[in-house]
């Protein structure tokens, strides 16, 4: 992985936070990021997270939920403590995050944004999400991700 790190990664190595690498090679054609991630690894499903931005109130949170299911944006924008939610901007998600569509990962942001994390996350030992790059996820404990993301935990998938 020399000269593949991430903000995400250099997150995790600074924090000295237990974590496993995972990458896979990327297909442009794939249609879902997150179940190429599941078929390229053989995990399990369920453990697999998403990173989706969306706006609340006119300021971008990032929710993140299971690849096999959707963000309910009423429940993200509840749980950020907004009213409305819709998808943000492509651009401005990428543009904040610093990373690219398909490789945002719920850590080292370039600009420091609110996280809420599924609640099925707690559920298992450890989950994976993206590390910051088309290709390559990371495992670690849930407790690690909604401590370093300063995450809220709520019901947001759908």
């Amino acid at each position: 992985m020399a000269g593949k790190g991430t903000p995400a990664t250099a997150l995790l190595s600074k924090q000295k936070v237990a974590h496993t690498l995972h990458a896979y090679d990327h297909d442009p054609r794939a249609e879902s990021y997150g179940l190429e991630a599941v078929e390229a690894l053989g995990l399990d499903r369920a453990r697999v997270f998403k990173t989706l931005v969306a706006e609340v109130d006119g300021r971008l949170v990032v929710g993140v939920v299971p690849v096999t299911g959707q963000l309910d944006l009423k429940a993200l924008a509840a749980a950020a403590g907004g009213k409305k939610a819709k998808m943000a901007d492509p651009a401005a998600a990428q543009r904040a995050t610093g990373y690219v569509l398909g490789g945002i990962s719920p850590l080292g942001h370039r600009s420091r944004l609110p996280v809420v994390i599924d609640a099925t996350a707690s559920t298992f030992e450890t989950v994976f999400c993206s590390a910051g790059r088309r290709g390559l996820e990371v495992e670690l404990a849930p407790d690690e991700l909604i401590r370093l993301t300063g995450a809220v935990v709520a019901p947001i998938g759908a």
